[in-house]
Parts: C-alpha cells; structure tokens; sequence
C-alpha cells in the first residue's frame, strides 16, 4: 500500500515535470514564430516574453472551424502543429486559396481593432495552436509599444536615364505575342483601357533584348523600375526576399488568401513589371532568367505617352470650342491651348442653379452635354442645349473673364443632367495675365506679335513668402533628438539657443535627390511651403542649404502622427474623432486649393498632432501648383485615385478622393481597398466603392460621405458639384459639428497628447538603426539647389 502510494506520488512529480516541459517548449515555440509575424516585428524585441506568457494554448479537430469569413475578429492564433486550409467565398462560390502548416500564423489585425474575417480557416488534421485575444493584447498596454512602419509615397522624382532603345523589327508572330501579353495582363486591363489603336503603337515601340541564363534581369530594391516586359523565349524566375535578404515565400494567411506563393515563373508569352509603367518605384521581387532567353521590352515613357494622347485629344477638341468665344479671339495659339487645359469638368443635376442674377461673377462655363434656362427677372428669356455627339456646345458668363460684374441673367439646368466646362477669372489671371490687358495690347498693336509663353500652364510657382522677423541661423540650432526617419533622411528636434524655442529639421541626403532625380520637386516643396499660412499646416520657418543635405526647418508638432496615434490608442470606429481630424484635412484643402496647389498624399502618415491635439498637414514633397489637370502619377497606393491609375490627369479632385479613404480608414481601422499588392489594391479601385462590403462602423451618414467622395468620375465628387466645399460642410455627417469654432481652433479636440515639455520626444519612436544610408554628393556644378536656402 505504501509502496503503492510513493509510486504515485513519484509519477505525479513525473507528470508534473512533463506538463512543465510542454509549457517551456510551447513558450520557446511562441517567441520562435512571433519573429515571423509581421505586427510583432512592431514591438520592441524585450516585449515578446510578455506575448508569449499571455497567449493560451487551443486545440482543434479535423474539419473544425476556426474563423469564419464574416466573423468579427477578436483573437490572433500561431500553429504550432497540424494543418488547415484557407477558404474565400466570392459571389457565392467558395475557394480554397492556400494552406497553413506549422510556424503559419493568422488575425493578427485582430489584436488591434474591429475587423471582419477575411477567409475562413478549417482545421484539416488535428492542429495544436496558441492564441492571444485583443482584450489580453491591450490588458498588457501592448498596443501603446507598437512601432508602425509608415506607408510609403511612390512615384516621386524624375530619371533622366530611363533609355528607350531602336525597335526591334518584328514578325506577325511576335505582334500576336506582345498583343496577347497585353490582354492577358490581368493587372494592366483591370487599369487601363488598351485599344487596338493603342495596343499597336506600343507594340511598334517594343525592342527586343536578349537575356543570358542566370543573369537578373530585375533586381528587387533597384530604382532603375522603367520598363515592362514580355516574355519572347525561354524561361524567368521570380523571388522575394525576406527582411534578412534571404528568398522566401512565408507569407500570413491574409496575405495568401489575397495572392498566393511569392515565388513564380514567366515562360513565353509571359509579362511582368507592369508597375513601371505607371510611377517610379523600387523593384518588389528579383527576375532571373532560368536558361538563355529573350523579352520584349516597352519604357514607361512610350506607354505614357500614348495613354496622355486621350487628353490630347480632348485639349485640341476644348481649342475648337474656345474659338467660338468672342473675348478671347486675342489670344495666341499656345495661349489659348494653355486655357483649353485649364479647363474644369463640372456635372449638374436639373434644378441646379449655374448663375444667379445679379450675383458678382468671375466663371465662365462651355456647356457641351444637356440643356440650361436662361432666367431675367424670373421670365424664361430662351433655352441652350448643347450635345457633344452633335458637335454643339453652349457658353456663358465669358465677361467674367474681364472683371467681376453683376449676372445679367440665372441660368438653371433644365435637362436631368448636364455638363460643362470651367474656368475661373483668378486661374485665366495666373496663366496669362488679365485678359483686358491681353486684349488692350491687341487693339493698340493688332499686327505685332506678343512675346511667346515660357511658363506654359504649370509655369513657375508664385511666391508669396512669409518672411520671419528675425533670421533663424542654423549655426544657433542646438539638436536634441530624432522625430522621423525614411529614405530620404531624417527628421529632429532643435532648439533655439538664444530664444529656447524648438524647431523640426527635415534633412534631405542631396546624393539621395540627385539619384531619384528629386530636385525640382525638393524645391517646389520649398516654394508650395512659402505659400502656405494656415493653422492647419505646418509651418515653414527656414531652409539651409549644406554640403551633403538639404534642411527645411519647421514648425514642430510634438504630439506625433495621427497613424501610430489610431493604431495605439484604438481611435478606429470614433466618429467624434474621425470629424475632428477630418475637417482639419477639409481646412488645409480649402487653403491649398485656394492657391492652386494640389496636395497628392494624404494619409495618417502625413497629419500631426501638436502638443494640444490640433492637426497639423505636413510633408508637401507631392503636392504641385497646377491650373488644370497634371500628369505625374505620385503618391501612396491605398489613397490612389482612379484617374491617378489611368494616368489619365487630375486636378485636386483627388485630393477629395483621399479625404473619402481617409475617413473610411478612420472608422474602420483599414483603407477601403486594401492589398498586400499594389495592383491589387488599383483593380479593386477601378471596380469603385460600391463593390467593397461597408463595415458597421462605416453605415449611415458616413457612408454617404464616403461614397460622395469616392466617385470613379472626378467631376462628380461632392465638392466638385455646385457648392463646392460648402457640400462637405453641410453634409448631415457633419450635423451639429462646430465649423466656426475649428476654423478659429478654439473647439475642444477629442483627444490631447501627452506632452511633457517643448522637448519631448515621447510621443515618436524613430530608432537610431532606422538612420538611412547617407549617399555621397558630389556638387555636378549645374547649381540645382541654388537659392534654396533663406538663411
């Protein structure tokens, strides 16, 4: 009996021992794969102890549900053991799309907000997991010690280099082929529209180029991204590195459901680097010819041409209508092309007032679709209808162009729809001076010709400087820490040494600008910043010019970015915060567009809090002073727009675009068509936001907002319509919301940081291993940067 009960007793020490052992290998287990997923590589390394001691070991059983598409998420799971299959249902149809094995983790998002599931996960043999819910991620205040990597603007900059060979002579064959990659390129037709027209220019402008076995004929990272290819002969690899430069293809459930492996293969017929041909961006993967092989290669500026030649098109087509004009018949042939691009869609609905009697005006309309009454004294005086497929357009209140009279009559759309084109006095003046002295100097001089344009339509920007009282030397600047850092350079705090006020310093590595040939927007980013005075954007105080960096000294807002503010403090869903943040956006657009400047990459990443909670845009590295529409396809991919895609022209009509993604990503935690991959995220853009699934905390009159802000056809955005940024103002989403009070910046934000002192850094968590590598300048001597320092 005793021997009995000592054996026991022995055993369940044993038991005890082996239950111990299973829990210290799970824990190393867990801090194995939290190195792998992408959230924790977030936290500091000391924290992922702290993870794994809070997750909890879970079971499941062959063809049991772990998550359910649809599902809200709660828990983030790790397998340790076994394996299940991801499935995504699409119109109905259910798909499996990857499968997850050991070391594989899924809804990590989930740790951190609301978030419908994705796909649904099935257990497909006995699987061992561990898990951790939101509730225990935040109990742990893990959330607050998050370090967010900020999304990165793409297309910035100009290559000089990009180097467009003779084409190459080809066979029907090889027309057939470089035609079918084309078509067959999903990616490229869910962007742009290829026609026959088009797609043969293209292929007439395609040369030809032999690749050696083994030899990379895409390198990832590299910034020499000009070129489309098509597979002629032979065979290429595709791989990714992971963060260790090692090739991979570990990627989380998420990211398989949406794509699949990383690792793929080109054979003939075959095409890649469609991303080229849109913006400059590094290289995403590596591609490798496997044997000896051929491609068929196009340059991002032949593709662009051609897509631009659609505006072209319409340019020589508004000239035509400007020729019926009488006011401007004194104009010269270039300057009327340079009105005709300056010209503005406008939609209209019936009912709409165009022009009311006796109001000062200073817009002139082209009515080219639909039907308007013309109105004196409250009498139909006569109708204009215009149809553009008749060749007959309409125009109206031209003398505003001269100076600012009373109406002489109302004109409200009669049709159920109509549409014009516009031009306001203030943009006719900065293009080309007043037009009364235009057509002075025509009377008195009829037979002599007016000096030729120079500026052209995007001409020089105006300055308007704001000049400080006292010159900040950078010599009296004493540094205290780091802000920010990219790849560009870096962001720190100084301080005054004489006054004791601090300054942010934005460093640009001079090597780095000259090699992504960023020189002339670093200095448009100076002029736009010179031009701006609004409590909504961050100020600019000085610029200094250095041996190997450039500096723009700045206002500082120590309450850090609106981005890692969300994400840590679980703001997602608050609509008293999403209003507060997004009228401060609507308050700094109204003041750029005021000033003909076009913002181009709104995102959290770019909004500050100062030490008050007020918000603050910052960074005007993208945005460009532009009457009309401009061409460059910039800015950050979730924030695209779809005319940006098509490369088709925008006006600051994207700008409101971004403002709709900003608010949907406000209240819901995640950007409306979200992607691992770019073009996945430029298809789902192109289908428009009435094929994305609304989440609950994006119904009512948010979503009207948001869907008012996201239309496909830029014209049609709310404040585009007739109202303009009042539209915005008024909408029942902003019912109740103090305007006045956020414009005079005495409303009571929702959320005011922690800021100890002028000093405090607290608040950003830049990292001294996050320093770029510095790029070594050496002056070319064609005095790019002249006259950009002020002091």
């Amino acid at each position: 009996m005793g021997c009995g009960a000592s054996a026991e007793k022995d055993n369940g020490k044993s038991n005890q021992k082996k239950k111990a052992g299973d829990v210290n290998r799970d824990y190393m287990d867990v801090m194995t794969f939290l190195e792998k997923v992408a959230l924790m590589k977030r936290l500091p390394k000391d924290q992922y102890p702290v993870v794994a001691a809070a997750m909890t070991a879970q079971d499941f059983k062959p063809n049991e549900t772990i998550i359910k598409q649809g599902d809200d998420g709660q828990e983030f799971f790790v397998i340790r053991s076994g394996e299940a299959k991801v499935t995504v249902e699409t119109d109905g149809q259910s798909k499996v799309v990857a499968t997850l094995k050991a070391g594989d983790y899924f809804g990590e998002n989930a740790l951190l907000r609301d978030e419908k599931r994705t796909a649904t996960i099935t257990a497909t043999q006995p699987m061992k997991t561990m898990k951790m819910s939101r509730a225990k991620f935040q109990e742990q205040n893990l959330h607050t010690k998050l370090l967010f990597a900020n999304r990165k603007a793409v297309g910035a900059g100009v290559k000089e280099k990009a180097i467009a060979k003779e084409p190459t002579p080809k066979t029907d064959e090889d027309k057939t082929l470089i035609s079918d990659a084309f078509r067959a390129n999903k990616n490229l037709a869910a962007m742009v529209q290829l026609d026959d027209t088009k797609l043969q220019a293209l292929i007439d402008v395609a040369w030809k180029e032999d690749v050696k076995a083994g030899e990379a004929l895409i390198t990832e990272g590299d910034l020499s991204a000009d070129y489309f290819y098509v597979c002629a002969s032979g065979t290429f690899k595709v791989t990714v590195a992971d963060e260790e430069g090692n090739g991979t293809d570990q990627k989380s459930a998420e990211q398989l459901a949406s794509q699949g492996s990383v690792v793929k293969e080109y054979s003939k017929g075959g095409s890649f680097g469609e991303l080229a041909l849109l913006y400059l961006v590094p290289r995403a993967a590596t591609v490798t010819a496997k044997e000896d092989s051929a491609v068929w290669v196009i340059d991002r500026t032949n593709f662009k041409k051609e897509l631009m030649k659609v505006s072209n098109n319409k340019i020589a087509e508004y000239m035509k209508y400007l020729d019926h004009v009488e006011v401007l018949q004194s104009l010269l042939g270039e300057e009327k092309e340079a009105v005709a691009k300056a010209l503005v869609e406008m939609h209209f609905s019936k009912g709409d007032i165009v022009l009311q009697q006796g109001e000062k005006g200073n817009t002139f309309y082209i009515l080219y679709e639909g039907e308007v009454n013309i109105i004196k004294d409250n009498v139909q005086v006569t109708s204009l209808a215009a149809s553009v497929s008749r060749g007959k357009t309409q125009f109206f209140g031209e003398k505003a162009l001269l100076e600012s009279e009373g109406r002489a009559a109302t004109v409200q759309v009669a049709s159920d729809t109509a549409k014009a084109l516009v031009l306001d006095r203030d943009s006719f003046n900065m293009l080309l001076g007043p037009l009364k002295d235009i057509m002075e100097k025509e009377r008195e001089n009829p037979d002599k010709k007016r000096p030729s344009m120079t500026g052209g339509i995007h001409g020089n920007v105006p300055i308007n400087a704001r000049v400080p009282e006292d010159k900040i030397m950078r010599k009296d600047l004493v540094r205290i820490g780091m802000l920010g850092c990219g790849g560009f350079g870096t962001v720190e705090l100084y301080e005054h040494k004489k006054s004791s006020q601090t300054y942010a310093m934005k460093g640009m590595s001079k090597g780095y600008i000259v090699k992504t040939g960023m020189q002339e927007s670093v200095m448009n980013e100076k002029n736009i910043l010179m031009m701006t005075n609004s409590k909504f954007i961050i100020k600019l105080y000085e610029t200094y010019n250095g041996v190997q960096s450039l500096y723009f000294l700045m206002e500082p807002a120590l309450g850090g970015e609106l981005y890692a503010t969300y994400n840590r403090k679980g703001f997602h869903g608050s609509a008293r915060h999403a209003k507060f943040y997004a009228a401060g956006v609507v308050l700094a657009f109204e003041h750029l567009h005021e000033r003909r400047i076009v913002y181009r990459d709104l995102k959290p990443e770019n909004l500050l809090l100062n030490e008050l909670g007020r918000l603050k845009l910052t960074d005007m590295g993208l945005a460009k002073f532009a009457i009309g529409k401009t061409y460059t396809t910039c800015g950050t991919p979730d924030y695209f727009a779809p005319e940006l895609i098509a490369s088709s022209g925008h006006t600051n009509a994207l700008d409101w675009w971004t403002l709709g993604i900003l608010i949907f990503e406000m209240m819901s935690g995640h950007p409306p068509f979200e992607s691992a991959y770019p073009m996945q995220i430029y298809s789902k853009v192109i289908k428009g936001i009435n094929k994305v699934s609304m989440p609950q905390k994006c119904q009512g009159s948010v979503a009207e907002l948001i869907k008012a802000l996201l239309k496909n056809d830029p014209s049609e955005r709310l404040p585009c319509l007739t109202g303009g940024i009042k539209n915005v103002k008024n909408h029942s989403w902003f019912d109740s919301f103090d305007w006045e009070a956020m414009e005079n910046t005495t409303l009571e934000p929702p959320y005011k940081p922690v800021v100890k002192s002028k000093k405090d850094l607290a608040n950003f968590s830049a990292r001294k291993e996050d320093m770029p590598t510095q790029l070594h300048y050496t002056d070319d001597g064609s005095g790019w940067d002249k006259g950009f320092a002020t002091a």
